[in-house]
């Protein structure tokens, strides 16, 4: 038997989610990015390790999806998008968090409602970088080549560069960062 449960985040909640965000951010502030990923990747580890309900393993997919996308040599996520993702990883950088991970069943909730919150905010760069993957497999499957070989073509450089002005047009017209007008709950 399932339950479904569904709850409704006010302005109230979310500006409390925002602050404390920005804690994490700030207390993230002397670890450097191969820190905060690695210590995503933790977590990761963590709750793979556990029998953390299934919306909460859905979640975390969504965290190794931006965990990959910083690991992605490939990809090369440019500035200051790449500087947005860390802030935003920087959350799971605490040992210390909303809920303590160690509780049983609710030691990740705060972290799956974060995910859900950030992945809304980083969308075009999620978007993106499942686009390029996408296209890198593709190209690899097609030329048989090992996916690691296809990373040294041009071809992916200009797939690349289409997605990211796509990544960057999306966030301006949504309001983004770029001076326009602040979502409900905002990294920036």
């Amino acid at each position: 038997m399932s339950l479904r449960v569904v709850f409704e985040l006010d302005d109230d909640d979310l500006q409390h989610l925002h602050k404390i965000m920005q804690q994490a951010q700030a207390a993230a502030q002397d670890k450097g990015e191969d820190e905060i990923i690695s210590m995503c990747q933790g977590m990761l580890k963590d709750v793979s390790e556990t029998k953390a309900p299934a919306f909460i393993q859905e979640r975390m997919t969504i965290l190794a999806r931006m965990v990959d996308m910083m690991l992605d040599k490939t990809w090369a996520l440019p500035e200051p998008e790449r500087a947005n993702v860390v802030n935003a990883l920087a959350y799971f950088a605490n040992p210390e968090d909303l809920i303590p991970d160690h509780i049983p069943g609710l030691g990740f909730l705060d972290d799956a409602i974060l995910i859900e919150l950030i992945a809304r905010e980083l969308k075009p760069e999620l978007d993106a970088f499942h686009d390029f993957s996408a296209f890198r497999a593709t190209e690899a499957k097609r030329r048989n080549l090992d996916i690691s070989e296809v990373g040294r073509e041009e071809w992916l450089a200009s797939q690349r560069q289409q997605l990211i002005s796509r990544m960057r047009r999306r966030r301006r017209g949504r309001g983004g960062n770029s001076g326009g007008g602040r979502q409900a709950f905002s990294l920036w």
